[in-house]
């Protein structure tokens, strides 16, 4: 559905109005094509303090493709900064941080990206624990006064292994994270699996999208299968044909299957005999109603659906071996897992199960059988369903994030895109919020 508030404010009437008013301004975003693959202007690299990584951390940015500038040399416009604060390790250090980066921040260009560096708080130095846990509050904050489209991270990262951050950059630093901001990645120092294609990362390798008919999980199969991936769109039997035809138009195959049938597992290993490399649980269901009033039947359903058949089948295919080495699970949880919202105590809790699950299931799935676990956390997207909602209130979900507009599907799967890259092996137990920073929850 067409967001016309958006639209007005990118006008000259809107833009005098709703300043005078002290509106909302959102910008337009810009978001990864063939004619706009990565940002327009050259990358600012600042350093907080003395880094023991700045060398290798320089190579790894230039690895983006974007012209890299340092600290001494002029970048006018930079599209995108990158502030190295590895080694702030004292209250006083942070203001190595406000120093490198207050001179240059109103130099960002519109739609430009901002990646703090820094490393795990310490569990044996408080200090540098309180130093860098800071970084977090700098940049939730930054994020929300940022403004013009621009986005704000902060990723954490091994010392010793920055090489593995690359996937991570080629993401955060270009147009596939347009919807992403505010968020903390963690990395683990896992060595990057070899892409023969950058062009297509996914080359060779197989993927299942479960909801995959239309909406979130359709966008997920298109930009997994732009990416190279053979993929299998899997959905209820009652989609069916809604199901072939999007397999038909990426050139992949339909499973029609619900998937909370109890040999589910065992129709998607059938579906993939040479397995399967990389498996998206999007499928999931509402059933809204304030608990008082809740029959225990639509309890049950979304539980159901979207947590103990992601646990059971997750659980099947990898004591089956279905899952290859190197494979990737992705599984969706919402915001409402993180803020919670009204009418939605089955939802939410389902979601926040998936939180759950990610995190305790991530190490002992990349120890024992070399497959990653992470989770997209969606917020206001526009949809068929968010479509439906009453006017005041998708407004108020749209305007309710530091972008000030709602999400696309495609911003869902372009961060599941990343998480499915071979070179993402670093990107472990993450829950990425794509959300444009909404101001509810963490």
């Amino acid at each position: 559905m067409a967001d016309r508030y958006l639209h007005f404010t990118g006008t000259a009437p809107g833009r005098f109005l709703t300043r005078k008013l002290g509106l909302p301004q959102p910008a337009r975003l810009r978001r990864w094509s063939l004619e706009t693959q990565s940002l327009d202007g050259p990358l600012l690299h600042l350093t907080a303090g003395d880094s023991a990584v700045v060398q290798e951390l320089g190579a790894v940015l230039a690895a983006t493709g974007l012209a890299v500038v340092r600290n001494a040399e002029p970048a006018p416009r930079p599209a995108g900064i990158v502030v190295d604060a590895t080694a702030v390790a004292t209250a006083a250090g942070l203001g190595d941080v406000h120093a490198a980066l207050h001179p240059v921040v109103r130099s960002l260009a519109p739609g430009g990206r901002i990646v703090i560096v820094g490393v795990r708080p310490s569990a044996e130095d408080h200090h540098q624990a309180a130093a860098q846990q800071a970084l977090e509050g700098f940049v939730r904050s930054l994020g929300k006064e940022i403004g013009r489209g621009s986005t704000v991270q902060l990723l954490r990262i091994e010392p010793d292994a920055t090489a593995s951050a690359e996937s991570t950059f080629r993401f955060l630093l270009s147009p596939r994270s347009a919807y992403v901001s505010g968020q903390v990645v963690e990395l683990t120092g896992a060595a990057p699996d070899p892409v023969t294609d950058p062009a297509a990362p996914l080359a060779g390798r197989t993927a299942l999208v479960t909801g995959a008919a239309r909406g979130i999980g359709a966008s997920v199969a298109s930009v997994l299968a732009r990416d190279g991936a053979q993929v299998i769109c899997l959905d209820i039997p009652q989609t069916r044909d809604e199901l072939a035809r999007t397999a038909d138009r990426l050139g992949a195959s339909a499973l029609p299957l619900d998937i909370t049938a109890d040999d589910a597992a065992e129709r998607i290993a059938a579906a993939a005999p040479g397995g399967l490399d990389i498996l998206v649980h999007n499928a999931g269901i509402t059933r809204d109603r304030r608990l008082a009033n809740m029959p225990a039947d639509r309890w049950t359903q979304v539980v159901e659906v979207n947590l103990d058949s992601v646990l059971r089948t997750t659980d099947a295919l990898l004591d089956a071996g279905t899952i290859n080495r190197g494979g990737r699970i992705i599984a969706t949880a919402s915001i409402a897992g993180i803020a919670g919202n009204t009418g939605q105590t089955n939802y939410a809790a389902s979601k926040a199960g998936i939180i759950g699950l990610v995190r305790s299931l991530a190490p002992r799935a990349a120890a024992d059988h070399g497959v990653t676990v992470n989770a997209v956390a969606p917020g206001f997207i526009e949809t068929r369903m968010t479509a439906a909602v009453p006017l005041f209130i998708r407004e108020a979900g749209r305007r309710m994030n530091s972008l000030a507009q709602g999400g696309l599907p495609v911003d869902v799967a372009e961060t599941t895109a990343w998480f499915a890259q071979p070179a993402s092996a670093a990107v472990n137990g993450q829950i990425v919020r794509v959300c444009g920073q909404s101001l509810l929850g963490a």
